[in-house]
């Protein structure tokens, strides 16, 4: 056992000693189908602790030849009909590139290390074979290989760590390319090479070297999805084995939602949350808010006005085919927001090209970003937010309305001309509603859409349910009468009978008012 040529199964036997661990070796039956194929090229990008280091520990040990397969019994793979033919079967090259990175002074000095690292193992295992070129890893892999008939499985964590690190160093950035295509492509040797990061690799300037890699990213994890974080599934289990409520453990940390398995929850959150008996934000404690703060911060058209969509509980269309998978080219807002889907501050609907805000947990981290920054005017609304809502339940119209003028005042710079707008005031206005009830904008109700509605969370079964309809220079009684008219309230019932307060919003555009009135049905 060496430490970067067939390191063993010490490190997945760690993860299966934790009091939780979640056993995602099916993705290995993916992985066996690309074996030895045109497909054998593959990188999954992920946001930081979804598990990454985790599944990368769990391929080496699997097709690594020096380990038992004892550490395989029960799993899913040891089921799985392609599990004999390719467990232990290979020589593995695991490396982990940050490493690397912290040792070396420049991209020359880093390659060097690295292949000086990996040559050393092969003929320390293979001191027999007579090395045609011994400091050459390319040439070194090929001996081996020609020697043993024994194929590489290649697995590269942190591989992206030299874009997120070196922004600005684009001669290194190529030559660090210009390696990974002369030691991967066309290669015999490689039965596999899997690299994981953050960000996917497909359009590094124009750069092509590693145009050979299928890519899974936040955007589309395809057959990977399942395996990208915990499924609903498995957080039903672990909530069930650790008695916390299903319902609040969905409301912090599910919301990245895939197609072919639906909806995929924050690993190291949930893994938090169940040992420590409690729901907090435990995902950003690995990094802080300033890394959002930054991005959302830029000066580019529609940015501003897309992260107010999304914190007012909306989506916003974005294209990211322009992104050129870097932290560094930005050439307008779509490229920060793609840029923030793959670290994980937002979610994507593949299907619509929509981002979304996933959680509560990603929904505070965005508030504490905007506390701070240029966006210090949110947060005057959001600690605003408790009294509209208490002054809702109370029934009194007039407070309603000056505080949703207020928070209108507060967003000034938003292009507030239609209800859509509207909307986003009033969502951010009533943030602390989301403490104690769910929030659905356009509700399906059979006869249209309501505007704004509040339904109490489970624990908070005895409030009242909230219809809010607005409407832009036309009278608020006229947006009472659409929510009657209309049947809103009956789209409640699948909640139960329960009672409900009926508000109407007007904003007048001469006279810039917000006006209220508010109705309760029992």
């Amino acid at each position: 056992m060496g430490i970067f040529l067939n390191p063993g199964g010490g490190k997945l036997k760690i993860s299966q000693n934790s009091e939780i661990y979640v056993d995602k070796s099916g993705m290995l039956s993916v992985l066996n189908k690309k074996l030895n194929t045109e497909q054998r090229f593959v990188c999954v990008s992920r946001p930081r602790r979804f598990g990454k280091s985790m599944i990368a520990n769990l391929i080496s040990a699997y097709y690594d030849y020096t380990v038992d397969d004892s550490l395989f019994e029960g799993l899913k793979i040891a089921s799985d009909g392609s599990y004999a033919r390719h467990r232990g079967q290979y020589d593995v090259i695991k490396i982990n590139m940050q490493e690397f990175l912290s040792n070396a002074e420049d991209m020359a000095e880093l390659l060097q290390l690295l292949k000086k690292a990996i040559c050393r193992e092969l003929q320390k295992e293979y001191p027999h074979i007579n090395y045609i070129f011994p400091d050459k890893l390319m040439f070194t892999m090929q001996d081996v290989y020609a020697e043993t008939g024994r194929q590489f499985i290649i697995v590269i964590d942190e591989w992206d760590c030299i874009f997120r690190e070196k922004r600005n160093h684009k001669a290194e950035q190529d030559a660090y390319l210009d390696f990974l295509r002369d030691w991967l492509k066309d290669k015999e040797y490689v039965a596999l090479a899997y690299m994981t990061g953050i960000l996917p690799i497909k359009k590094y300037g124009t750069h092509s070297a590693l145009n050979m890699f299928s890519e899974f990213s936040m955007l589309d994890q395809g057959e990977m999805a399942e395996y990208t974080g915990f499924t609903e599934t498995e957080v039903r289990e672990l909530c069930g084995r650790y008695g916390m409520d299903f319902e609040q453990t969905k409301e912090w940390y599910d919301g990245y939602h895939f197609e072919e398995c639906g909806s995929i929850y924050s690993p190291r959150s949930v893994v938090e949350a169940m040992e420590r008996r409690k729901f907090s934000n435990y995902w950003n404690q690995t990094e802080t808010f300033e890394a959002l703060r930054f991005y959302i911060d830029m000066d580019f058209d529609g940015l501003r006005e897309a992260v107010l969509s999304v914190m007012a509980g909306g989506r916003t269309q974005v294209d990211a085919r322009s992104f050129v998978n870097d932290m560094e080219t930005f050439q307008a807002a779509d490229d920060v927001l793609t840029l923030l889907v793959h670290l994980g501050y937002l979610g994507y609907d593949f299907p619509s090209g929509e981002i979304y805000l996933p959680n509560k947990e990603i929904m505070d981290e965005f508030v504490t970003a905007t506390t701070i920054s240029k966006w210090s005017e949110i947060m005057k609304s959001v600690k605003a937010s408790q009294a509209i809502l208490q002054a809702t339940l109370e029934g009194d119209e007039m407070a309603v309305a000056a505080g949703l003028e207020a928070a209108h005042l507060e967003m000034s710079h938003l292009q507030y001309n239609d209800e859509n707008a509207l909307s986003y005031t009033v969502s951010l206005a009533y943030y602390a509603a989301r403490q104690q009830y769910l929030m659905f904008r356009e509700l399906p109700t059979g006869k249209g859409f309501a505007d704004l509605v509040f339904v109490p969370k489970k624990r908070f079964a005895d409030l009242p349910a909230i219809v809010a309809e607005l409407k832009w220079n036309l009278e608020a009684d006229t947006a009472i009468e659409q929510i009657k008219r209309q049947e809103y309230p009956k789209a409640l019932q699948d909640w139960g009978e329960r009672e409900i307060i009926l508000v109407g919003i007007s904003y007048d555009k001469k006279s810039r008012k917000h006006s209220c009135v508010i109705e309760r049905l029992g």
